[in-house]
């Protein structure tokens, strides 16, 4: 199917994409579009590396502030725009290199899907966990990130129904504020997000409000309208409500077996190992929304339950039964890194099959030899 994106939000329109026209320019027409979005991720793995490496269980900003050095805040910000401007870019490189594939969308929001978490789970080394003064909540930072990625999976859900992305107003503006806050950090140091800014309220207190407040009145009213609308203009993609609705079971059930692990873990597994919970959610979720994307593009239905869903579940109940006693930590571990390795061997096999499929190589704009 062809691809169709709207792009509505102001920020974007009048500010942000002038930049990127101009920096567009400077990017050598040999470049793979690709390379763009393949960068720009990495280049958020790594920052994201190296905050945890400083900042494992998420303390460091609330006990004692100068665990992470200055650099790292601002190398933060550093790459958050550079990941930001390269994702912006690409498409757009992809145009006037005339080498648009549906390899590259699926790269891109693949890619995006994965990295919508990451973002959220370095930001949390900025605010620290709740340490009876300061901090967010290991809880509120779970809720947290299952709110953006609740919307991200909206913005999908919509497009498979009615083919068109919706660009949500959320991801220019949360990129801008990632931006901002890694520099007010860098440059004032990490106390500034423990001094209350408003009527008693911190500044993490009023970006919680801010998002949940984006979410439930913006975002997903917003997806709900344009679905309605595609329905009444009859351009919705799926004729039945079953059809409709079907890429949101696997997400929810995903969603509710992790907050079912959450809420009875008998070693209460979320403030044990927040960082490895959160990176797992995240990581499982990639690959759920991943299998709705492919769906979209290649109009298929996707399957009720994503395969994903049957081990969690198998873990979730050893763990909640009391069967793996001491051995939750260990077993989150092992799962975390099996799941990242799934994901990961899942990726490079699509992109592989896509690749031949449609003659083209990943990295490079160079045609293939037909065999």
């Amino acid at each position: 199917s062809q691809y169709s994106a709207v792009d509505t939000n102001p920020l974007s329109v009048y500010i942000m994409q002038p930049i990127w026209n101009k920096i567009i320019k400077i990017v050598p027409l040999w470049i793979a579009p690709n390379l763009l979005t393949f960068s720009g991720f990495v280049m958020i793995l790594f920052n994201y590396f190296l905050i945890a490496f400083y900042d494992w269980d998420y303390t460091a900003s609330g006990t004692s502030p100068g665990l992470v050095p200055t650099w790292v805040w601002l190398f933060s910000a550093f790459t958050t725009f550079c990941a930001y401007a390269l994702d912006s870019i690409d498409g757009k490189h992809a145009r006037r290199t005339q080498s648009s594939t549906p390899l590259g969308e699926l790269f891109d929001h693949g890619l995006d899907s994965w990295a919508t978490s990451i973002f959220v789970l370095s930001f949390f080394s900025v605010c620290s966990r709740d340490n009876g003064k300061t901090g967010v909540s290991v809880y509120t930072m779970y809720i947290y990130l299952s709110i953006v990625l609740f919307n991200f999976m909206c913005s999908h859900w919509e497009k498979y129904n009615t083919g068109v992305l919706f660009l949500p107003w959320g991801y220019d503006i949360s990129q801008v504020v990632l931006i901002a806050a890694y520099l007010l950090t860098g440059t004032v140091g990490v106390e500034v997000w423990q001094k209350p800014l408003l009527f008693g309220y911190y500044i993490t207190d009023l970006l919680v409000i801010l998002l949940i407040g984006f979410s439930l009145f913006l975002s997903f009213p917003q997806t709900l309208y344009n679905i309605h609308r595609a329905h009444l203009k009859k351009t919705l993609k799926n004729d039945s409500l079953y059809e409709g609705l079907l890429p949101l079971v696997s997400p929810l059930l995903l969603f509710v077996l992790l907050t079912v692990w959450v809420v009875l873990s008998p070693s209460n597994i979320l403030a044990k190992q927040p960082r490895l919970f959160l990176w797992m959610v995240g990581v499982a979720f990639s690959n759920v929304i991943c299998k709705v994307i492919i769906c979209q593009m290649s109009g298929t239905q996707p399957e009720l339950f994503h395969w994903f869903l049957f081990p969690l579940a198998l873990v979730v109940y050893a763990a909640i039964s009391g069967l793996l006693g001491c051995m939750e930590e260990a077993v989150l571990g092992v799962f975390t890194a099996l799941v990242t390795a799934a994901h990961v061997h899942y990726g490079v096999c699509v992109g592989r099959q896509l690749s031949e499929h449609l003659n083209i190589y990943i990295f490079s704009l160079k045609k293939r030899v037909q065999e």
